[in-house]
């Protein structure tokens, strides 16, 4: 018989590496709660467009509803309506829903054509949340 000395065998973890296994499921984690951070951002600007999209259809719909003083529709981003007719009504309550909907939400309404039938709405709000001072811009034209 050999009266070898066997080494003893040893089970189980060391703390070294239980130490690296957490680090590699920490920064595992963080990349998922960046990842996760990311589609939250996406999912509110793609809400802001689809709201912005939906404002200009309405007030051209209110246009549509108006539609013999259409003319009286035409607005810029720096006028605030004062007026009692339906038109400036109509604008007040637009411009109102802009600025409570969206992020420095603003927009206009321009009138053009030879007969007043080519109506262009802009739609602008923020989304830079801090990064880009410019706001981001929707435009849509129509015939009415």
């Amino acid at each position: 018989m050999n009266n070898a000395v066997r080494p003893n065998r040893v089970r189980g973890f060391t703390l070294v590496e239980a130490l690296v296994a957490l680090l590699a499921l920490s920064i595992g984690l963080l990349g998922l709660a960046g990842l996760q951070l990311a589609g939250l951002r996406a999912n509110m600007s793609a809400s802001w467009r689809s709201q912005a999209t939906y404002l200009a259809y309405d007030i051209l719909d209110r246009i549509r509803a108006n539609r013999d003083r259409r003319a009286n529709y035409e607005i810029d981003v720096a006028t605030v309506p004062t007026g009692t007719s339906t038109a400036d009504t109509d604008l007040a309550a637009w411009k109102d829903h802009l600025s409570s909907t969206l992020p420095a939400g603003n927009g206009s309404v321009t009138v053009e054509g030879t007969d007043d039938t080519e109506i262009t709405v802009t739609v602008q709000w923020d989304d830079s949340r801090g990064k880009d001072p410019d706001p981001l811009v929707f435009t849509m034209r129509s015939r009415i």
